[in-house]
């Protein structure tokens, strides 16, 4: 079975740095586009940043581009989100998300990790 693992959430002040982690963990799969969603409180889940499986990335808006930077280690399948100058408002609930397919299953579906919390806060 395929699980995605957070790690990295927490307390960070305005101006510090902050990475967060998301391996996939399992067997028997083929692991394409990964990404990083937040959910702040009264507020809708959305997206701020995704990547291709060749490395392709995209960030959702002007807000987080130049201060977020997303990777990833295909070697690790894992996938990273480096926060740099973190602002009060993006405090949330940041969640990983993949597209796996199962061996022999040509379709990929959509998981998602458990979220972790980040609070950036004086």
């Amino acid at each position: 079975q395929v699980q995605l693992v957070e790690s990295g959430g927490g307390l960070v002040q305005p101006g510090g740095s902050l990475r967060l982690s998301c391996a996939a963990t399992g067997s028997g799969y083929r692991l394409g586009n990964m990404a990083w969603y937040r959910q702040a409180p009264g507020k809708e889940r959305e997206l701020v940043a995704r990547i291709t499986s060749g490395g392709s990335t995209n960030y959702a808006d002007s807000s987080v581009r130049g201060r977020f930077t997303i990777s990833r280690d295909n070697a690790k399948n894992t996938v990273y989100l480096q926060m740099n100058n973190p602002k009060p408002e993006d405090t949330a609930v940041y969640y990983c998300n993949a597209d796996i397919a199962e061996s022999g299953v040509w379709r990929f579906r959509e998981i998602w990790g458990q979220g972790t919390l980040v609070t950036v806060s004086s």
